[in-house]
């Protein structure tokens, strides 16, 4: 057991956010197989409720892109985001450009299902969403690297017109964009160090 778990450690600690892709397409039944895996995980009262949508549709890549960079454009030029915002985000070197929407081979987002419609019109409603959203968004990363491809978790604020670009019914709410691809040769990542484990763990 602690072989296998020092390999996985090895492995994931390995796992970065590139935000440069190479163009070369990846087979669908990657992207399926990763999210097949995901929705293994558990949710509030077994309600799984998540919708991962996926497309490598050229044009609808390119709606996202300009929709996304609309958005982050107010954010960074016109300061919706505030100055302690920007400061975090300063040592990333981010900006409101977001080719890579474009370049990486696909795109899956993933959405909240807030409540789920039955045949007959009725709602009901779903329990700890964002909570089990979350433990599937960090299991389709896991999954993904561990294919050895690549992704990066893409929130640009507000995600409402992903619900529009991707023709979502009104239960369902963006939670996190994943462009998906392999790293482009030589793409460098900003030379950050985690947090040891005395900083994250605590024994009582």
């Amino acid at each position: 057991m602690r072989l296998r778990a020092d390999e996985f450690h090895r492995l994931m600690v390995e796992r970065r956010s590139p935000r440069l892709f190479a163009p070369d397409p990846v087979p669908r039944e990657l992207i399926e197989m990763a999210i097949a895996t995901a929705a293994t995980a558990p949710s509030g009262a077994h309600k799984q409720p998540w919708r991962f949508v996926m497309t490598a549709d050229v044009d609808v890549k390119r709606a996202i892109r300009e929709a996304a960079e609309e958005e982050e454009r107010v954010n960074y030029l016109e300061n919706r985001m505030n100055e302690e915002w920007q400061e975090a985000l300063a040592p990333i070197g981010t900006d409101h450009h977001k080719e890579f929407l474009e370049i990486a081979p696909w795109i899956v987002v993933l959405f909240e299902e807030r409540y789920e419609v039955r045949p007959d019109g009725r709602r009901r409603k779903n329990y700890y969403v964002k909570e089990s959203v979350g433990i599937a968004a960090g299991m389709f990363i896991t999954a993904l690297h561990n294919m050895g491809l690549a992704t990066l978790t893409h929130t640009p604020s507000p995600m409402a017109f992903l619900t529009r670009v991707l023709g979502r019914p009104a239960n369902e709410r963006p939670f996190v964009m994943f462009p998906i691809g392999y790293p482009l040769p030589g793409v460098q990542v900003p030379d950050f160090d985690r947090k040891p484990l005395d900083a994250v763990r605590v024994e009582v």
